[in-house]
C-alpha cells in the first residue's frame, strides 16, 4: 500500500523530491526508496555508517521527521547542489568593485539553489558624495534593482527559482525610499523586503520622539520616529511589505552574540544569520507523534519525541559535512559553528488532537511547553555529538553560558553544556513548511493554524480534461476516520476565524524557547482599521516577538480563497480558470496548429524564420512549441537552445507569457536596430516581439505588453474575464496563500521561498 494519505501528497513528492534521471524516468520507485536514499547519505558521514542508516530511516519513515526540501530532493543524488536552504552573504562593501563582487557571489549561490538574504544598510545614500568621481551616489535601492534582474535570469537547481530578502536599517537614509518601493508592482519582485527595527527606534516611537537618519555617523535628515513607523505600517498595510525585523532582539539573544553580529536574514526571516551564514533546515512532524487523538487520554508522546528529535540533530549535523557549499567561506561558517534549525511542522494538528483551541492562553501554554521539550531534548542531543565528535570549533564555554537562550536553559543542560561542550551552536528554528506539508498529508504548516479544513483542487489531465480532488487537512481526516459524521467540536478553528493577536500570542509562546527564529504569516481580516492593525506589530513588539509578519487582503495583494459555510469551510477555487498546469509535460499530438514567421534583421545576411505550434486545451489554444531556424551558422548554437528552453517551458503550462516580456528585455551592447518605426534593443527582443505578436493572434493575451511582466507572480487576466487576484505563476490557479511570510499555492505546492 502507498504511504500517502492523499494523491496530492504523492504527487509533490513525485514532481519535487523523487530522484530522476535528466530524462525524467524515475531513480526512485517508491517514496521508500527516497527514505533509504537520504538515510544513506547521511550515514555515510559516520564512522560506522551501518549503524545509523537504519535509524535514519526509521526517523524519516511515515514522515515523522522531515528535512527540508532540498535535502530530501538532493541527498544521496550525487548532483553538485547543495543540501542548504538559504543563506545570508557577505557583508555588501560601499563601492563599485566590492558591490559587483558581490552580485557574483550572489548569482554563483542562486545557482546551486540557495535563497539569500542580504542587508543593503552598508551602500551609501542616493545622492551622497562619490569620492574621486564627479557623480553622486545612487544608492542602495539601484544596486537592488540589479540584484533583482539577476535573480530573475538565473534559475536555481531543480525546479526551484531563487528567493532573496533585502533588509535596510531603520536609520538609513534611504529608508523611506525602501519602505515604499514595491508600490510599484512591477519592482524587486524577487525580493521579499524587511526593516531592521532597533530598540532605540521603538522606544522613540512609544515616545514620540525624533529620529536620526544617518550613514557613517552622518546625519541627513532628523524625522518623527512615529511618522516613520507609521509609514512603514502602511506598506505593510497596502501591501504586505516590508516585513519588520527586531535587530536588537536578535542580537541580544543569539548564542553567538560574542563572536558574530547579525543584519540578516534568510528569505522568509526565521533564520537570522551573520555574513556567509546558512540555514540548514528540518521540521518534527507534530501530528505524527499524539497518542489517542481526540479522546480524553490523548496526548503528544514525549518520549518518541525526544527520541526523534536526538536522531533528527544527528541527521542535520552530518549534512553540514556532506553538503556542498556554492562558496568557500559559506563552507567555513558553517563548519565553524555547525548552525542547525530544528523546527515543527503540524502543531496546530497536534493541538486539535488533543482537544485544544489554536490561539488560546491553554494552547499557547501547552506550545510553549512542547516546544521547551524539542530545545532540551536538541541540546542534550548536541551535548552527546560533542561527547563523540568534538564541540564547535568556536565553542567557549563561559562566553557562550553568558548569552543567548542558554541564560534561560535548565541548570542541568547548562552544566553539561560547561562540562562536554556542544556541538552546534545554535539548534531551533521554525521553517516554512508548506510543500514538505503538504507532502506529508496536508498537516498543517509549521506552527500555523489549519488554514481550511477542505478545499477542492483542480488537476489536469493529459487529454485536457479536469478532475477534481478533495484535500483535507490531516487533523479533519483523522476525525473523519475516527468519528465518521460527528460535527467538529467548537475548538477546530482555522486561519479564516482567528484573532490576530490570537496569532501573536502562539508565535510569542513558541519563540521562547526557539533560539533562531520563527516564519509565520498573522492574517488580518480585510476590514481591520489601520490603528488595529499597528496594535498587531506592538504587540508582537512587547511579546517578545523577534519579527513580525502580517497579510492582508485586498485589492494589490490578492485576494485569500474565500471560504464558503458549506464542506467544512473548504475554500471556493474558481472553476473558469483559462490558464492552467500540465502536471505533466503533454505528449506531443501528430499534428498541431501553428504559425511561422519571417524575421529580419537588419544588417544580417540571411532571415530567421520563427515557427510557434499551438495545442488546444478547454476550447482556447496554447502555445506548445517553437522552432527558430536560420541559415546563418553563427547563430545555430543559441536559436537551437532558445527552441529547446521556450518549448520546455511553454508544455509546463501556467500563463507563460511572461517569456515574451523576458526576451523583449534583452539588450545587445552592440546596439540594436530600428524596426517598422521601433527601436528594439536585441535580435532576441525582436523574436520576443513575434511570439507575442502570435500569442495576440491566438488569443493567449489580449493584446501587446499584456502578457506577465518579468515577473510570473504578477496578476493574470483571464481571457474574456476580469482580474481574479493573485494566481500560481507555476500551475496558473487562483490559489496562492500567505503561509509562514511566502506566498504558496494549495493546488501545486509551489512556494516563492523554495
Amino acid at each position: 500500500m502507498s504511504r500517502f494519505s492523499a494523491p496530492i501528497a504523492e504527487q509533490i513528492w513525485d514532481m519535487k523530491y523523487r530522484f530522476k534521471n535528466a530524462d525524467g524516468t524515475a531513480i526512485d520507485a517508491s517514496v521508500e526508496d527516497s527514505w533509504r536514499r537520504i538515510a544513506r547519505s547521511l550515514a555515510s558521514v559516520e564512522k560506522t555508517p551501518s549503524d545509523w542508516e537504519g535509524k535514519f530511516y526509521e526517523a524519516l519513515e511515515d514522515f515523522k521527521y522531515l528535512p527540508a526540501g532540498r535535502i530530501t530532493a538532493g541527498a544521496g543524488t550525487g548532483r553538485a547542489v547543495t543540501l542548504f536552504n538559504c543563506f545570508v552573504m557577505g557583508t555588501v562593501p560601499d563601492s563599485m568593485g566590492g558591490i559587483f563582487d558581490m552580485l557574483k557571489e550572489a548569482a554563483l549561490t542562486m545557482q546551486q539553489g540557495g535563497g539569500i538574504g542580504y542587508d543593503f544598510s552598508t551602500i551609501r545614500p542616493r545622492g551622497a558624495g562619490v569620492m574621486g568621481v564627479a557623480a553622486d551616489a545612487s544608492g542602495p535601492l539601484s544596486f537592488m534593482d540589479v540584484w533583482d534582474s539577476m535573480c530573475r535570469t538565473i534559475m536555481s537547481a531543480g525546479s526551484r527559482r531563487g528567493a532573496m530578502m533585502a533588509t535596510m536599517r531603520c536609520d538609513h537614509p534611504d529608508i523611506e525610499d525602501f519602505i515604499t518601493a514595491k508600490k510599484d508592482s512591477a519592482r524587486l519582485r524577487m525580493f521579499n523586503l524587511s526593516v531592521l527595527i532597533t530598540d532605540d527606534f521603538m522606544e522613540a516611537v512609544k515616545a514620540d520622539g525624533s529620529w536620526e537618519l544617518k550613514f557613517n555617523d552622518t546625519i541627513y535628515h532628523t524625522i518623527q520616529a512615529r511618522d516613520l513607523w507609521n509609514k512603514i505600517m502602511q506598506g505593510t498595510y497596502d501591501y504586505a511589505e516590508p516585513g519588520v525585523i527586531f535587530i536588537d532582539r536578535i542580537n541580544k539573544a543569539n548564542n553567538l552574540s560574542y563572536c558574530e553580529t547579525i543584519a540578516a536574514t534568510n528569505p522568509c526571516g526565521e533564520q537570522p544569520l551573520p555574513p556567509y551564514g546558512a540555514c540548514l533546515l528540518g521540521s518534527i512532524n507534530m501530528a505524527r507523534l499524539v497518542s489517542d487523538p481526540f479522546e480524553t487520554t490523548a496526548a503528544l508522546d514525549e518520549a518518541l519525541l525526544s527520541d526523534l528529535v536526538a536522531t533528527a540533530v544527528r541527521m542535520m549535523d552530518n549534512v553540514v559535512d556532506e553538503s556542498r557549499f556554492p562558496l568557500e567561506a559559506q563552507a567555513q561558517e558553517a563548519a565553524a559553528k555547525r548552525r542547525i534549525g530544528l523546527g515543527v511542522t503540524g502543531l496546530a494538528d497536534a493541538l486539535l488532537m488533543v482537544g485544544q483551541k489554536y490561539g488560546s492562553e491553554e494552547a499557547a501554554r501547552q506550545t510553549e511547553a512542547w516546544m521547551k521539550a524539542i530545545a532540551r531534548a536538541a541540546y542534550l542531543a548536541s551535548v552527546d555529538l560533542a561527547k563523540e565528535k568534538g564541540a564547535f570549533p568556536l565553542f567557549d564555554a563561559e562566553k557562550y553560558l553568558a548569552t543567548g537562550n542558554m541564560m534561560q536553559m535548565d541548570d542541568d543542560v547548562r552544566d553539561a553544556i560547561r562540562k562536554h561542550g556542544i556541538r552546534n551552536a545554535l539548534l531551533t528554528s521554525i521553517a516554512p513548511t508548506g510543500t514538505i506539508s503538504l507532502y506529508a498529508g496536508n498537516v498543517s504548516s509549521g506552527i500555523e493554524p489549519v488554514f481550511a479544513y477542505a478545499y477542492t483542487r483542480k488537476v489536469l489531465q493529459k487529454d485536457g480534461s479536469r478532475t477534481e480532488e478533495e484535500v483535507v487537512d490531516y487533523a479533519v481526516d483523522m476525525w473523519r476516520q475516527i468519528k465518521g459524521d460527528e460535527a467538529l467540536p467548537e475548538y477546530f478553528v482555522n486561519a479564516q476565524t482567528l484573532a490576530p493577536l490570537d496569532h501573536v500570542r502562539m508565535q510569542a509562546a513558541a519563540q521562547k524557547w526557539i533560539d533562531s527564529s520563527i516564519s509565520k504569516t498573522i492574517n488580518c481580516p480585510e476590514d481591520i482599521s489601520f490603528e488595529d492593525f499597528k496594535e498587531v506589530y506592538m504587540a508582537a513588539w512587547d511579546q517578545g516577538c523577534k519579527g513580525c509578519t502580517t497579510y492582508r487582503p485586498n485589492d494589490v495583494t490578492g485576494s485569500v480563497l474565500s471560504v464558503s459555510s458549506e464542506s467544512e469551510k473548504a475554500p471556493e477555487v474558481d472553476s473558469g480558470a483559462d490558464v492552467v498546469y500540465i502536471t505533466e509535460p503533454l505528449d506531443r499530438p501528430q499534428a498541431l496548429e501553428g504559425n511561422t514567421y519571417k524575421l529580419k534583421w537588419p544588417d544580417s545576411e540571411h532571415a530567421i524564420y520563427i515557427t510557434v505550434n499551438d495545442v488546444v486545451i478547454g476550447g482556447h489554444r496554447r502555445p506548445f512549441e517553437v522552432f527558430i531556424n536560420s541559415k546563418n551558422m553563427e547563430h545555430f548554437a543559441w536559436t537551437v537552445a532558445l527552441t529547446r528552453m521556450i518549448s520546455a517551458v511553454f508544455r509546463r503550462g501556467g500563463d507563460v507569457s511572461f517569456v515574451v516580456e523576458e526576451l523583449k528585455a534583452v539588450f545587445d551592447p552592440r546596439g540594436g536596430a530600428w524596426m517598422e518605426g521601433k527601436y528594439v534593443p536585441s535580435i532576441l527582443a525582436a523574436i520576443g516581439g513575434v511570439i507575442e505578436r502570435h500569442l495576440i493572434i491566438t488569443g493567449f493575451i489580449a493584446g501587446e505588453g499584456m502578457g506577465l511582466k518579468s515577473d510570473p507572480q504578477a496578476d493574470v487576466v483571464a481571457i474574456g474575464g476580469a482580474p481574479r487576484g493573485k494566481a500560481c505563476p507555476s500551475c496558473g490557479q487562483y490559489s496562492l496563500q500567505m503561509k509562514e511570510g511566502c506566498m504558496t499555492c494549495s493546488d501545486c505546492g509551489h512556494s516563492k521561498c523554495g
